[in-house]
């Protein structure tokens, strides 16, 4: 088989482009007693050499794969050919957080699942070479700011720090409008900050990201809880806004319903997680503090019950496993990051569902009670129902349990914004395709929307809705 020319000063034959450069990672060993990043990223020449396996396909299905329509061709090949600055340039277009995206989207779902390469062998590691653009930037220059239009006079408040609001605070602030965030916590980010363990997502390149959104002109303000501090309306009435977006996430935590719950030592993986990353409860001096487990259970198949269980071997834990009630084939988390779990110790009981949390006379978690299941048919989500074995009861011993199955929207905002539509579930009800809701000049995007999802469809739906506030308000 021919060579491909633009490789030749590597080596490397057509064919050997089935296969990936692997990302370095750090040892499992010393991993999972720190919280450091687990993936090294790529060094330039790694970065060149991955980046030279892309066929620059003429229709790259890739970019239809992008929720937020990444140029990713024409970035790969950039970097492909050493120029990263501009690699950088080009992801920003369209992404305001391309750090983030790089390490934390699910790309093997959405644009590396349509690549070419992937039909045979592995696809181009897009998100790898994402967040190799980004931090290549911020180590080596200063990040570039995006150019904005001449202010235009109107106000917009964005509900909410998280990869939605933020999406759709830089869209218009380029457009020229005076665009201010509203976050109900200390600190901006939302999920990214509170949610992702710094293993996964350091805080340092949120807020470098961040950054560069204020760099741009948006502000952001704190403490500020939009149904309390002011209301939507209010926001209309008494800070004279044109528009308002609401991006304030899922982040009321669901229960099973068990016995015991209430124990000492039941945690929800939203409060484990926001004490250890937000608030640094891991730290010895910090003022939050977290119960330190000795035998933690976490219950779910998620990312997010992924993040709890390797927190927990991270603050000591001797033994940390996950509870979930279907097989491995059936976990909704990345397969990188339950591959992590596995390499750092994590145990799983797969096929098990808790059925009551134990406690001791003084209230505190002292084991948990569960049950085998099988798979029958698919339910509504197209997973096959997990049913009880009977007489497969037992009983194990923990001293902490986190409950990852899942958040819903806080009903603050719908509660003090009757007009607003919402479902049966509590999510704010829009239009798809322009993000609107029922109250004019209101729109809503991410979590909100659609219940606990990715940061990508996140940013997605903000960009939808920016859109429609550009047409909105400027025709």
């Amino acid at each position: 088989m021919p060579t491909d020319g633009r490789l030749k000063e590597d080596g490397p034959a057509r064919t050997g482009r089935l296969a990936r450069v692997a990302m370095r990672e750090r040892d499992p060993r010393a991993r999972a007693r720190d919280f450091d990043e687990v993936p090294c990223g790529y060094s330039d020449d790694e970065a060149r050499r991955e980046a030279g396996r892309c066929l620059n396909c003429r229709n790259a299905a890739c970019v239809g794969g992008c929720p937020v329509g990444v140029k990713i061709p024409e970035f790969v090949g950039q970097i492909a050919r050493g120029e990263f600055a501009a690699a950088a340039r080009t992801i920003k277009e369209t992404n305001a957080l391309p750090a983030i995206c790089g390490r934390v989207c699910p790309q093997e779902d959405q644009c590396e699942k349509t690549c070419v390469l992937g039909k045979k062998g592995q696809s181009v590691a897009i998100g790898g070479l994402e967040r190799f653009a980004a931090d290549w930037e911020r180590r080596n220059k200063a990040p570039e700011v995006p150019a904005v239009k001449p202010p235009r006079g109107k106000k917009v408040a964005i509900v909410g720090s998280g990869p939605a609001g933020l999406t759709v605070a830089a869209e218009l602030v380029k457009e020229g409008f005076d665009t201010v965030v509203l976050e109900a916590l200390h600190e901006a980010g939302g999920v990214l900050v509170y949610g992702i363990p710094e293993f996964r997502l350091p805080k340092e390149i949120v807020r470098r990201e961040i950054e560069g959104l204020e760099a741009m002109g948006v502000r952001i303000i704190t403490n500020f809880v939009v149904g309390r501090t002011q209301t939507i309306d209010g926001l209309f009435e008494k800070d004279n806004c044109a528009a308002v977006f609401i991006g304030s996430g899922a982040g009321l935590p669901s229960f099973m319903g068990i016995p015991g719950e209430n124990a000492i030592g039941v945690y929800s993986a939203n409060e484990y997680l926001t004490r250890s990353n937000l608030m640094r409860a891991y730290q010895d001096d910090a003022a939050t503090p977290i119960i330190r487990g000795r035998r933690v259970m976490t219950i779910g198949g998620g990312n997010v019950a992924m993040d709890s269980a390797r927190t927990a071997l991270r603050l000591g834990a001797a033994e940390s496993t996950i509870l979930y009630r279907r097989g491995e084939s059936e976990m909704p988390a990345r397969k990188a990051e339950i591959r992590h779990a596995r390499e750092e110790g994590i145990r799983f009981e797969l096929l098990c569902a808790p059925t009551e949390i134990l406690e001791d006379s003084d209230g505190f978690v002292m084991g948990i009670r569960c049950q085998r299941m099988e798979l029958g048919e698919p339910d509504a989500s197209g997973r096959r129902r997990p049913v009880p074995i009977e007489g497969s009861e037992f009983t194990a011993g923990c001293d902490v349990v986190i409950v990852a199955i899942g958040n819903q929207p806080n009903p603050l905002i719908p509660a003090t914004t009757p007009d607003i539509q919402t479902s049966k579930r509590g999510t704010i009800i829009i239009n798809p395709e322009d993000g609107r809701t029922s109250k004019k000049r209101v729109y809503a995007g991410g979590d909100i929307v659609t219940g606990a999802a990715t940061v990508i469809l996140a940013m997605g739906a903000g960009k939808i809705a920016a859109r429609s506030i550009v047409k909105d308000l400027v025709g």
